[in-house]
């Protein structure tokens, strides 16, 4: 096959072609793609681009890294406050517990506690 036929139709309604098969393959290039021409001004600005956009995600991730630090201290210090308070004879359920509820909502808590008597009441407990 020597020619391609292919019809384009451009917006005011014209169609052109057809077109040679070994012209087509040409412009295209190896990829299949129409190369672009070559743009030093381009290449400059991607690459700088790259480089902000990579010095960027790489100071996320090194706060992000400091922080995970950061937690794993803080929960250090948790543990030794509940050894400490177990070594003292508490009960580190129980303070977990109160931990718990001192986190909440009084009104929340309130509205638990009461369905809880009543499910217990209910039970004969």
């Amino acid at each position: 096959m020597d020619d391609l036929t292919m019809t384009i139709e451009t917006q005011d309604g014209t169609r052109a072609g057809p077109f040679p098969q070994g012209e087509l393959d040409q412009a295209r290039g190896a990829a299949g793609k129409v190369p672009l021409k070559p743009d030093p001004d381009f290449e400059a600005a991607r690459e700088k681009v790259y480089r902000v956009a990579a010095s960027e995600l790489r100071q996320f991730v090194e706060r992000y890294e400091r922080l995970d630090a950061e937690k794993k201290d803080i929960a250090d210090q948790q543990k030794e406050v509940m050894a400490e308070a177990k070594g003292r004879g508490y009960d580190t359920k129980a303070l977990r517990q109160i931990i718990r509820e001192r986190k909440r909502d009084q009104d929340d808590l309130a509205e638990e506690q009461a369905v809880l008597d009543l499910y217990r009441e209910a039970l004969g407990m």
